[in-house]
C-alpha cells in the first residue's frame, strides 16, 4: 500500500522541521565555537599582558636597587679627597660602567637643580634660603632622580628655595 498524499505532506513537513531544527543547532553551536574563540584569543592577550607587566615590575625592583648603588658611589666619591689618584679614578670608572649599564636598559637621570619644583619629579625633604635661585626652584639636590623611558623611576629628593 502506497502512502497517500497527506501522509507524504506530513513526512515533507516534519522533515523539513527536523531539518531547520537542526541548521538552528549547527548555528548555535558555531556562535558558541566563536564566542570560546574570542575568549581564549583575549585569555592569551591577558595573559601576555600580565607577563611583561610582572616582568617588568621584577626588573624594576633590580634597577632601584641598583640605583642605592650608584647613590653610595656618588656619596663615596664626593668623601675621597684624601684618597689616592688610583682609587678615586677605580671608583668613577666603577660609577660609570653601572651607570652605563642602566643607561642601557633606558634608565637615565634628570637635573633637578635650578629647576622649577613640580611634584610629579621631585620629592620636597627641607626648604633653604638661596640668593642664586628664585622661590619654588630646587635649590639643592640631595638625591638625583631616574627616569625609565616616558616614567619617573625614582623621583629626586630636593631642598627648595624660599
Amino acid at each position: 500500500m502506497e502512502p497517500t498524499k497527506k501522509q507524504n505532506n506530513i513526512a515533507i513537513e516534519s522533515d523539513q522541521a527536523e531539518t531547520k531544527r537542526l541548521k538552528n543547532e549547527v548555528k548555535s553551536e558555531h556562535e558558541m565555537y566563536l564566542r570560546a574563540l574570542a575568549d581564549f584569543d583575549n585569555y592569551k592577550r591577558r595573559v601576555e599582558r600580565e607577563r611583561a607587566s610582572s616582568a617588568r615590575s621584577g626588573k624594576r625592583e633590580i634597577i632601584l636597587s641598583l640605583l642605592d648603588v650608584l647613590d653610595g658611589f656618588d656619596r663615596a666619591l664626593a668623601q675621597m679627597t684624601d684618597a689616592p689618584a688610583s682609587v678615586s679614578q677605580g671608583f668613577q670608572s666603577l660609577q660609570r660602567k653601572l651607570l652605563a649599564l642602566l643607561e642601557a636598559q633606558g634608565v637615565a637621570p634628570f637635573e633637578s637643580e635650578g629647576a622649577v619644583f613640580d611634584p610629579e619629579l621631585h620629592e620636597a625633604v627641607g626648604t633653604m634660603e638661596s640668593g642664586e635661585y628664585e622661590s619654588g626652584s630646587v635649590a639643592d639636590e640631595v638625591q638625583r632622580g631616574y627616569r625609565w623611558g616616558d616614567e619617573v623611576l625614582r623621583p629626586a629628593q630636593v631642598r627648595v628655595a624660599r
